[in-house]
Order: C-alpha cells, then structure tokens, then sequence
C-alpha cells in the first residue's frame, strides 16, 4: 500500500474516533441533563406537597424554584486535601445562634479563571446526619442573582480519594431562603468564593 492511501487510511480512522467519542459524549451530556431535570422537578413537586416542606402553610403561593441553565462546567473534580489535627468549628446561623462542625478536608479546583479552595465540615451532632458532610458557601452572585446568605452542596464520603466531585448546578438554597422561621448556618468566612458560580438555584424572592 503507498504511504498516501495509509494517510488516507489513518486520518479516516482518527475522524471516526472522534466522531465515535463526540457521539458519546453527547450522550452522556444528555442523560446528565435529564438526571438534573428530574431531580428538578421532584423537589419542585416536594415543595408543592409535602407537609415537610417551607411552603407547607403556603402552597398556593409557591411558583416553582428558580435556577440557572445546567452547565456541565460546573461539574468539577476538585483535589481533595485533608486537614491534620481537625478543630471544632462554630457557625453562626440565621436565627442568632451557632451550629458545631468539625474540619474534614479542604477541596480544590480552578474554575473561570480563579482558583478556589472549599471548606468541608463534617457534622457532629447527635442526630441521624451524625458523620455527614456539610458545604455550604457564597459567591459573587450572593445578594444578587442567588440568596445572600449562601447556597449548599450536597458531597459524599469517598474513603480514601484524593479528589472530589462538586457540581454546582445542584447547589441549592437553605429553607430560610423561602421561610424565616427556618434556622440555616451561614458559610465559613473561608467559603466566601471570589468567582461567579453561575450554576445551580438562584434567589426565589426577587
């Protein structure tokens, strides 16, 4: 075969590849699309109908919860960095008193041109969310575009991973957002992010 048709060859097969990868990508950028709908709406249909919900005594006013477009961006793998010698840590909350944490890890990531770094604590009350994690944190869209006391992010335990996922178009607000009767802690000063994270819930007062 002459070396002009395995160039041929080769540059077809390579286009296939990345045609093959693209479709898949794609795929998979749409299921991940659909998966963050659904949970969308499930917790719009929540706040609707649960007695458990912040709209329990207000249903009729409730208009569904606003966000910005889902935006694989802002799924990101941040480096996972734990904390020796871990120190109890004392958030104050919107209804003037103060919640105990204990430092777990800090995670790190570059987004938009800022690198951030994310305290996350680790509940140690006594109750059924004993051990789980708590992120909680503010950006340059609080006060604005989102509420002014910060939004939470759900994380998981990974034993033994040296990173984390963070996706941020799940953020979401605490129940004092839509309520004052609810008692939210407010982000450690360390959370208070120098970037826009246009992502996730936005505020549901305007």
């Amino acid at each position: 075969m002459k070396k002009k048709n395995i160039f041929i060859l080769v540059i077809i097969v390579v286009v296939m590849i990345s045609l093959l990868y693209s479709f898949l990508g794609s795929q998979d950028q749409t299921a991940y699309i659909k998966e963050i709908e659904q949970e969308r709406e499930e917790k719009d249909q929540f706040m609707r109908t649960s007695k458990e919900s912040p709209f329990a005594n207000k249903k009729e006013t409730f208009q569904g919860l606003k966000y910005y477009p889902i935006d694989i961006r802002y799924k990101v793998t941040a480096d996972l960095t734990a904390i020796p010698n871990k120190k109890v840590v004392l958030l104050s909350t919107s209804d003037g008193k103060e919640q105990q944490y204990v430092e777990y890890a800090y995670a790190e990531f570059d987004l938009n041109g800022y690198h951030n770094k994310l305290l996350i604590l680790e509940m140690i009350d006594t109750g059924p969310f004993r051990g789980k994690l708590f992120l909680a944190f503010g950006d340059e869209t609080s006060a604005g575009e989102t509420y002014g006391a910060g939004r939470y992010l759900d994380v998981e335990k990974v034993q033994g991973s040296n990173t984390i996922t963070l996706d941020f178009n799940m953020a979401y607000n605490p129940y004092c957002a839509y309520a004052e009767e609810f008692s939210c802690p407010f982000p450690p000063p360390e959370n208070l992010l120098k970037v826009a994270i246009r992502a996730g819930e936005k505020v549901y007062h305007n």
